[in-house]
């Protein structure tokens, strides 16, 4: 029996969009980038500190012998536009059900079909193991590196989803060989809103705006403003990428967003409790920073927005019990009008209980001085 060709057969079977497999020798060619990405502060809170752990699978399954590593596009159509006004643009990642949870099922299911015929040991992962997923998925033949450091598969362009189990099963794994095809193309690079592409292949996390949705750290004032309407994710660098351009659209409705259409109403995010929150969008991949953290995205979108209508929902917030929510709304409010804001914040202040907040205050009404001094 070709047991390969059999787990193949069976992903096929379970409506898994691409499958590859891979050794477990370490991810070696990694180790001196990791190494100067951390010297250069430029690792992330959800990431594996330990290099090690990072780049050698061993380190996380010692048995390891084969790696099986699947990826489902995420990509669709879809484009109907809810009707409220006060829209936050979620990253088609969020559009559908948690993918971590999509992901694992499928590995799980196909495990189950793998066990039928071997019995093996293994561990599996979405995004929440140490090992750099995306260097697996181009050893595994999923795809090749693009520009904007995604996996692009000639099939199904760079929105895929990956998962990965760690296996000691002997599979027989060949060599793959996945060339860079982006040529001289540097539209992502043009179009990233906060120069977090840095250079063909070169990405710094801590300027994307994906990460900047999600990090629990100060976002950048100078950052903010690049922020937009997105309230979760950002597709920028893919959606300008001729790579997703006619291609193979699977249509998983585990991804099509029939609850939030792609979007999330800022009106309602501000004012919704936790316990409804996690009842309407729990089960998206958006919500596991939580409700604070989307209050407060939804927050600077309403300050780009800069709408002087928008004050009157943003007023309130400055007596939120959260010192992190009060701090981004007197931003927003300097942001939309910075006159009225000067008063309305030093207002704020006057009743201020945490030094902190005061002090963050403080700061943006110098950071606004100096920005309306010199525009």
């Amino acid at each position: 029996m070709n047991l390969k060709q059999y787990i193949i057969d069976k992903s096929k079977e379970l409506n898994i969009d691409i499958i590859g497999f891979t050794h477990c020798e370490s991810l070696n060619n990694l180790e001196d980038y990791l190494i100067t990405r951390k010297a250069e502060n430029k690792e992330i809170e959800f990431e594996e500190k330990d290099i090690e752990k990072r780049i050698n699978p061993k380190l996380t399954f010692p048995n390891c012998k084969s790696i099986i590593v699947i990826a489902m596009s995420y990509n669709n159509n879809f484009n109907e536009i809810p009707d409220y006004k006060l829209k936050g643009r979620l990253s088609k990642s969020s559009w559908g059900l948690d993918y971590h949870q999509v992901l694992r099922n499928k590995m799980e299911e196909l495990i189950q079909e793998i066990k039928k015929e071997i019995d093996f040991s293994y561990k599996y992962y979405v995004d929440t193991g140490p090992l750099i997923d995306r260097e697996l998925a181009k050893r595994a033949g999923i795809g090749y590196y693009g520009k904007n450091c995604s996996i692009i598969n000639d099939k199904y362009g760079s929105f895929i989803f990956i998962g990965y189990i760690l296996t000691d099963l002997d599979l027989n794994i060949s060599h793959v060989e996945t060339s860079n095809k982006c040529g001289d193309c540097n539209l992502c690079i043009k179009a990233c809103p906060t120069g977090a592409l840095e250079g063909p292949y070169k990405f710094n996390p801590k300027k994307c705006i994906s990460y900047l949705t999600q990090t629990k750290e100060k976002i950048p004032y100078e950052l903010r403003s690049k922020i937009g309407d997105k309230i979760y994710g950002c597709d920028t660098c893919q959606l300008v990428c001729p790579k997703n351009k006619d291609i193979t659209i699977p249509k998983h409705k585990e991804f099509i967003p029939q609850n939030t259409k792609g979007y999330m109403n800022i009106e309602e995010i501000l004012s919704i409790s936790n316990r409804k929150f996690k009842q309407k969008y729990g089960s998206m991949a958006g919500a596991w920073r939580g409700r604070n953290i989307l209050k407060r995205n939804g927050i600077i979108v309403l300050g780009n927005n800069k709408d002087v209508k928008n004050l009157k929902l943003l007023l309130p917030l400055l007596k939120d019990p959260n010192s992190m929510i009060r701090e981004y709304t007197a931003w927003a409010i300097l942001n939309i009008d910075y006159l009225h804001g000067k008063e309305v914040v030093e207002k704020a202040m006057e009743i201020e209980v945490e030094n902190s907040t005061k002090l963050e205050m403080k700061n943006l009404i110098e950071y606004f001085v100096k920005k309306n001094t010199y525009q």
